[in-house]
């Protein structure tokens, strides 16, 4: 086999220089490194040159972007005689071609021209670039949102899509999307706005992954409350049940682990001003802060405020039904507008709740 003609070296310059302009663009679009894209790269082109060059034993691929070297190599056995196939090279072409030391029986890098790749080639390496550049920004969503999995983040709206309502925001320059399912009932969020979502997960994480994010998600408040009170944060107080209705109402129950700790005092701060910022957060929705309490009865007592409970008288059985006795002037504000309190209430305790007034009217 003779040295490249002038042409095709020419034709390999012109190759090597392209690819390296949009390897570099491939990467700035892509925003991974170089490096790790041409390793991806040189993967995709062993993948096709091996299809092409099927009956050759070995390839190496060499892609540098620092110093913009494409080579592509085959290996070949230095002989004596006329070689067989690509698998072989005289010794004299080696020395010629490949290294001017080349001694017989030794395998030797052949470079093949890269500018004269057969089509199904060229359409296999880019199949596989393509399908590597997909891992990629699955591997780089992943990586980026792994930490934040079940944590309530801060995101800015960039753009409402006024069809689907959808609302497209960006978290670290990613960019995400809040479904109208997930958005809190009402609120109307405008660009440029900071507001925290809770990440629920990674959607699909083996094919194209999606952050799922949410407003509407009961640990939404729950991460906010422990971002806010430094007693949640560090464990003194403990939340032990949150049961919402986004835009309305949440309900979350807590206790202490230290006696000389209030734990709504601590919830609801100085002047309000924590329960304040939270409900700020939320769009203005309402929270009750609850006693959590060992006893079953107690508990939903508690669970009904605002309204005040005469008595709590829990039936036998697994079914956990109970029934609540209010005085008559409480009786619309234990059950609440349309039922929600008692609902909130039933939810966050795990109880059936038959709520009756205290002197039943005839």
């Amino acid at each position: 086999m003779s040295r490249a003609k002038p042409n095709e070296a020419n034709g390999d310059q012109q190759f090597t220089k392209e690819f390296f302009a949009a390897l570099e663009q491939l990467a700035e679009e892509n925003n991974v490194t170089k490096e790790s894209l041409a390793e991806k790269i040189s993967e995709g082109i062993l993948k096709a040159v091996r299809k092409e060059y099927d009956y050759c034993d070995d390839f190496v691929v060499n892609i540098d972007p620092e110093q913009e070297i494409f080579d592509v190599c085959v290996l070949r056995t230095v002989v004596d005689d006329e070689p067989i196939d690509l698998n072989e090279i005289n010794i004299d072409e080696a020395r010629a071609v490949c290294n001017p030391n080349a001694q017989l029986g030794e395998r030797v890098p052949f470079k093949l021209s890269t500018s004269k790749f057969g089509r199904v080639a060229a359409m296999q390496a880019k199949q596989s670039i393509h399908h590597d550049v997909k891992n990629i920004e699955r591997d780089k969503i992943i990586e980026r949102f792994k930490d934040k999995e079940h944590e309530a983040v801060s995101a800015t709206v960039q753009k409402i899509d006024p069809t689907t309502e959808t609302v497209i925001l960006t978290i670290d320059k990613n960019e995400v999307y809040l479904l109208k399912n997930e958005q809190i009932p009402g609120e109307v969020l405008t660009e440029g706005q900071i507001v925290k979502v809770y990440v629920c997960g990674i959607i699909k994480p083996e094919k194209r992954p999606a952050i799922k994010i949410s407003r509407k998600h009961s640990d939404l408040v729950k991460r906010l409350f422990e971002l806010e009170i430094p007693e949640i944060y560090d464990g003194t107080i403990e939340v032990k049940g949150i049961a919402r209705e986004a835009g309305v109402r949440t309900k979350i129950a807590v206790c202490s682990k230290d006696p000389n700790v209030d734990p709504v005092g601590a919830c609801i701060g100085p002047r309000r001003s924590r329960i304040e910022q939270i409900v700020s957060e939320l769009n203005g929705e309402k929270i009750d802060i609850i006693v959590y309490d060992e006893d079953t009865e107690t508990y939903v007592a508690n669970a009904l405020a605002p309204a005040n409970v005469i008595d709590v008288i829990l039936e036998e059985g697994e079914d956990r039904k109970c029934t609540v006795i209010v005085p008559n002037s409480q009786l619309s504000l234990a059950i609440g507008n349309k039922g929600l309190n008692a609902r909130l209430a039933a939810r966050l305790t795990g109880c059936k709740i038959d709520i009756k007034p205290e002197n039943p009217i005839e």
